[in-house]
């Protein structure tokens, strides 16, 4: 079995929120040559975003059932949690991964947000 061989509801999961609002950064080499290792120290990171602290654990939970090493996660304005995932090894998987999850898969996933009337 292989790294991609991941429960498949994690990595559905995981290439949802991604694809809803996630980002990645990668590291600037050129600017790592100019100015060092100890001035310029980002790397590359996946970050995803979470709507609620409920939201953010089940990422979380998604992240390490998929085998990956969630970071420190951080709140970003309001309402919004960020949950990152560091390093340049993890960062090509996590891609390979949700590359590999077809769009159509997400959709079966999303929860249904219409509104259902109450019966009597």
């Amino acid at each position: 079995m292989g790294q991609v061989d991941t429960p498949s509801l994690a990595v559905t999961e995981l290439a949802t929120y991604f694809r809803r609002n996630g980002c990645i950064r990668r590291q600037n080499s050129d600017r790592v040559a100019t100015d060092g290792w100890a001035t310029y120290k980002k790397g590359d990171e996946i970050r995803l975003t979470a709507n609620s602290k409920a939201e953010l654990a089940r990422i979380r939970m998604m992240l390490v059932i998929a085998g990956f090493k969630p970071g420190a996660p951080y709140i970003h304005g309001a309402t919004q949690h960020r949950q990152p995932v560091y390093g340049r090894e993890q960062v090509r998987r996590f891609l390979e991964m949700v590359k590999a999850v077809p769009q159509d898969a997400q959709r079966a996933r999303q929860p249904d947000k219409t509104q259902h009337a109450r019966q009597p």
